[in-house]
């Protein structure tokens, strides 16, 4: 006997199928998307401070990434308060998601990350409804940063 299909359609394995789930979801929010060969890559207005959210999926042996960013790098003097502020926030929202990345290199910037098992099985508009919210919590934690740590 099959699996019975969940409610909102049937469920892909994300390590097989986490392009198309990608681009369907991205197509259904008319978001232009960039594909190369590890990446599939969006982008999306933050409105609040006038900035792009890029939002780049990837995966690695076990997992599906969504790695986000509003292409502000940091100046060397910035990188505490952008610490402070990553803290601040994994703590309030009780999921770490934003961290400051390549603090040691030429151009240090904030970032989010999310991420799923590439074994785990999930529903199109289940995929739909995870990604929206994953760039809804980016762009409140992006607006945050800038508005707050004026990041």
């Amino acid at each position: 006997m099959a699996a019975p299909e969940h409610s909102t359609g049937p469920a892909h394995e994300i390590g097989t199928y986490w392009r198309q789930l990608v681009r369907n979801w991205a197509a259904g929010r008319n978001l232009h998307i960039v594909t190369d060969t590890d990446s599939v890559s969006l982008q999306c207005d933050i409105e609040e401070t006038g900035r792009l959210l890029t939002v780049r999926f990837m995966t690695t042996k076990r997992l599906l990434v969504a790695f986000v960013t509003d292409g502000n790098f940091l100046r060397h003097d910035q990188l505490a308060v952008a610490a402070a502020a990553s803290n601040a926030w994994n703590t309030e929202q009780l999921n770490p998601m934003l961290s400051v990345w390549d603090v040691r290199g030429p151009r240090p910037c904030l970032a989010g990350v999310c991420d799923l098992p590439l074994t785990c099985r999930i529903a199109q508009a289940d995929f739909d409804a995870l990604a929206s919210d994953w760039v809804e919590r980016a762009r409140q934690m992006f607006t945050r940063c800038h508005q707050v740590f004026q990041l």
